[in-house]
Parts: C-alpha cells; sequence; structure tokens
C-alpha cells in the first residue's frame, strides 16, 4: 500500500501544470468529447507507465538497496527542482487528426509522456518498490485525478488554477521524498 500511495501522491503533484495536463485541456477544447480523450489517456499511460515500471524493476535488480535509495533519492530532488520550472505546450494541439479523439489522443499523450516528469517518477519509484502492480496503479491513477478535470473542464479551468502554488507542493513532496530515500541509504 505504501508504494501506491507514494505513487499516487508524487505524480498526482507532479502532473500539475504539466504539458500532458496541457494537451488533456488544448485536445479537450478541440475535440469537446470527454469520455474518448479520458480512454486515451488511461490507455496511453498505463503503456507508458508500464514500459517505465518495467524499466526501472529490471535496474532496481542490478543495484544494491543503498545504491539504489541514493539514485531514487537524487533523481526525486533532481524532480523537485524540474517541477518549478512551468511546463509549456510546444506545437499546435489543432494540427492533430480529427477523425478520432481516442486515437489522437492515444498517440499524442503516449509522446508528450516520453521522458516526462512523472514517467520518470514511476521509473524511479519502480526500482525502489517491489509491487510493480502497485507503483503503476498509483501512477496511473494519478494521471487520472490531475488530467480528468482537465479534460471536462477544457480551457474555461486553464486560466483559473494557481499552477505556480501547486508547483511548489509537487516541489516539495519530490524534495522530501528524495531527502528520505538519501537519509534511508546512508542510515
Amino acid at each position: 500500500m505504501g508504494a501506491f500511495l507514494v505513487a499516487l501522491a508524487s505524480v498526482a503533484f507532479a502532473e500539475i501544470g504539466d504539458r500532458t495536463q496541457l494537451l488533456s485541456l488544448a485536445l479537450a477544447a478541440h475535440y469537446r468529447k470527454p469520455w474518448p480523450i479520458i480512454a486515451g489517456v488511461l490507455v496511453a499511460t498505463i503503456a507508458n507507465h508500464s514500459i517505465a515500471g518495467l524499466l526501472g524493476a529490471w535496474f532496481g535488480h542490478f543495484l544494491t538497496p543503498k545504491v539504489l535509495d541514493i539514485m531514487v533519492g537524487v533523481s526525486m530532488v533532481a524532480m523537485a527542482l524540474w517541477v518549478l520550472r512551468p511546463d509549456t505546450l510546444s506545437g499546435r494541439a489543432t494540427e492533430v487528426s480529427s477523425r478520432s479523439a481516442f486515437l489522437a489522443t492515444l498517440v499524442a499523450f503516449f509522446i508528450a509522456e516520453i521522458g516526462d516528469k512523472t514517467q520518470i517518477a514511476t521509473l524511479a519509484l519502480a526500482a525502489a518498490y517491489p509491487n510493480l502492480f502497485a507503483v503503476i496503479s498509483g501512477t496511473t491513477l494519478a494521471m487520472l485525478i490531475a488530467n480528468v478535470p482537465a479534460i471536462f473542464l477544457g480551457d474555461a479551468l486553464s486560466g483559473k488554477l494557481p499552477i505556480r502554488p501547486m508547483n511548489y507542493v509537487a516541489a516539495l513532496l519530490f524534495g522530501a521524498l528524495g531527502i528520505f530515500f538519501i537519509v534511508r541509504a546512508v542510515s
């Protein structure tokens, strides 16, 4: 249960103001079909985070617990700093094909999530925790918690969210987790 809750909290806060949340807003404004967009986000996140989780679990088997804790701790502190740099949506979402809101969301969201802080967090958490299902479930649910409201409220919500304060909270969370892992490693 600890792995699930850490994954859920870490990714939910990291996702606020993230480029994939901005992508969700843009897709919702473009298609105005929330359910296919939500389904696309869900499937893309499961696929993306499963790959990251499997890689993290594989790397985790080759590392000693002390080295693993230091690596996870340093990566969490790095993410705390990364979260403080707000994301922007590059490109224009309106250029995405209008044939299928689901397919457009699936492809766009999967690609946008590659190398994203939430994918890296999933990789690091999967390396740190043995319960891969709990990590992937937590990160996937967190992505839905962060993105579903953005999808339903579309661009009406985009100018009203206090993104900067939420980024500070996410940075504090990642920093605290990072320090926890580093302290655990040196103890």
